[in-house]
């Protein structure tokens, strides 16, 4: 063979690779949460032989056009044309331990900046080209910064904040740009935790450890309307509760003021919660997104996804994201009109029968139908002759599926190569005869988090998942969602719904009547009836212990339920003083 001609093997396997990659990339206008990410396996921990991989911390930033997002530990970072399909940059130059909660900003299209070194003592780092990652570093030190957050105004002006503490408050201070970003003036005390009058502040599962106290962390300045909006994160990273609250002021500086609204990302119910230590940015068609780090905590506290969220300003300049229903299917930012709202595919899988080909005992199969994404099913072998069969008990129309796979004694650290997701999707309306949903089977797509939105809906009763290779040493899932429209009724309205707030203000026991029918309730709040920003998605229970809330702030709630078929009409909001 001439020295210069290419082996014919190596051109099939190049052709697959890009044919897998088109199966893989986006086909649809949907995205699901936790977002579909090659993350990075864990360095962190390796002296103790702690096998995970984690996204956290997101920083997405705009850049000429483009989207560029900054993840802890990862060794790298992410890029994409529309927010919505990422593939992974590993740049010339980088932290080798990699970044820890890293921050990015875009000055004026012509210098990507970011912030992140691990030991808390960094030089600003700088390029013009991130695709290639050719970083140069200021030269000088800021020193004792966790957490950073720069942000160069429109004026020229530059700005560090910082802040990752049960103890201190976000900080903040001016930087000459001009003049390798050295410090001017004196640090500025900005505003901390006040748990004693915000209840989402309050540390634990459910804010219910009053022992410990919250942490502060996470600073992120966004500019909208000639207003500033810091937002930073509480109470801690690995809890249900975790979150993003905001102070607004007229200066990046301050004096700053509490949203009344607070927190404006959290997400304490569902599959996978907690929306806490964020980014905002303008994403296409000038629609906002907040980007934010998600609660595995199984393997060990720090184990996380990033998840996004649609981000409004109303016509008071409060700022607020939509997290209801948050880890169903909703528009993707690249969708043309609908970018963000929720698609009503609704789940079909929840604790629906399950047959599989083999489990260890302790790992239920019943794990794969539960909606928590803590319990997973564990095959008793890592091969080709492994399936899971769903049945539906109904025909349903299915438009998407999510396969979440788990880390099980992986022993794997630091960014993989040659590592990939192959499996098939089968449909059956009897249990007998099969045709193909979703082939995967020749994919070159590391795909922890697959989510796939069917080209057209398919009708079946059976979904049934068949292994053919999985990169880890265990086969094992945590929640095989299938979502779609069921043929049945809608749920009814819970009736007799009461919220009674408790002597400690921060707390609430809301109640309702069980509707029959339904898999389970969302309940919204707010600071107005037409402000019920919040929301909480709980199954199958009929109460639920709010303890998210502010001493003096009035509140008003509602609440709808829901099953397979769709979403009940919404109760009346009732105030509660």
């Amino acid at each position: 063979m001439p020295k210069n001609q290419l082996n014919p093997k190596t051109i099939s396997l190049f052709i697959l690779m890009i044919l897998s990659y088109n199966v893989y990339a986006q086909k649809g206008n949907t995205y699901c949460n936790p977002i579909d990410l090659d993350y990075t396996y864990m360095i962190y921990n390796s002296n103790k032989n702690i096998s995970y991989r984690s996204g956290a911390d997101p920083a997405v930033v705009k850049f000429r056009g483009e989207y560029y997002m900054f993840v802890t530990r990862s060794m790298g970072y992410w890029h994409s044309k529309d927010l919505s399909n990422w593939d992974f940059i590993t740049p010339e130059k980088w932290y080798f331990q990699g970044s820890n909660a890293p921050a990015a900003h875009n000055y004026k299209d012509s210098v990507l900046y970011v912030t992140g070194d691990p030991s808390g003592s960094m030089s600003i780092l700088y390029t013009d080209n991130p695709k290639k990652g050719d970083w140069k570093a200021t030269p000088s030190i800021l020193n004792d910064l966790q957490d950073p957050n720069l942000f160069i105004d429109d004026d020229g002006k530059a700005y560090m904040f910082w802040g990752s503490s049960n103890l201190f408050p976000i900080r903040g201070i001016q930087l000459n740009k001009n003049e390798r970003f050295n410090p001017i003036g004196k640090k500025e005390e900005l505003f901390n935790l006040k748990p004693e009058k915000n209840g989402w502040e309050r540390f634990g599962e459910n804010h219910s450890d009053t022992k410990l106290k919250g942490y502060i962390e996470g600073p992120w300045l966004t500019k909208y309307n000639n207003k500033y909006y810091m937002q930073y994160a509480a109470p801690g990273t690995e809890f249900n509760v975790y979150g993003d609250g905001v102070y607004i002021s007229d200066k990046p500086l301050g004096p700053y003021t509490y949203a009344a609204n607070n927190p404006v990302s959290y997400k304490p119910g569902g599959f996978m919660n907690g929306a806490g230590h964020g980014s905002t940015v303008l994403g296409p068609g000038n629609q906002y997104w907040h980007f934010a780090s998600m609660a595995l905590s199984v393997n060990v506290n720090w184990e996380r996804r990033i998840c996004a969220y649609p981000t409004f300003f109303d016509s008071e300049g409060l700022m607020y994201t939509n997290t209801s229903f948050g880890d169903y299917p909703h528009f993707s930012p690249s969708s043309p009109e609908k970018k963000g709202d929720f698609t009503g595919w609704m789940l079909l899988s929840y604790k629906k029968p399950v047959k599989t080909s083999s489990q260890v005992d302790t790992f239920s199969i019943n794990s794969v139908v539960d909606e928590n994404v803590k319990t997973f099913w564990l095959a008793e072998k890592n091969d080709e002759n492994q399936y899971i069969i769903i049945d539906l008990q109904n025909s349903s129309s299915i438009y998407a599926l999510q396969i979440n796979f788990h880390d099980y004694k992986s022993n794997l650290y630091g960014r993989q190569e040659n590592f990939y997701h192959r499996y098939k999707i089968e449909g059956s309306q009897d249990g007998k005869t099969w045709f193909d949903i979703a082939d995967q089977s020749e994919s070159f797509k590391d795909t922890p988090n697959a989510y796939i939105e069917l080209e057209s809906p398919k009708k079946a009763r059976f979904i049934k998942y068949k292994n053919v290779h999985s990169p880890t040493p265990n086969l094992a899932i945590s929640d095989f969602r299938i979502f779609g429209k069921g043929n049945g009724h809608l749920p009814g309205t819970p009736k007799k719904f009461k919220v009674t707030r408790r002597q400690d203000r921060r707390d609430a026991l809301i109640e309702w009547e069980k509707v029959s029918g339904c898999q389970g309730y969302n309940i919204k709040w707010g600071i107005s009836p037409d402000k019920l920003y919040n929301s909480w998605l709980v199954y199958d229970q009929n109460a639920l212990e709010l303890k998210s809330l502010s001493v003096d702030q009035k509140y008003f709630f509602s609440i709808e339920s829901f099953n397979e078929n769709g979403i009940s009409k919404t109760s009346k909001s009732i105030s509660v003083l």
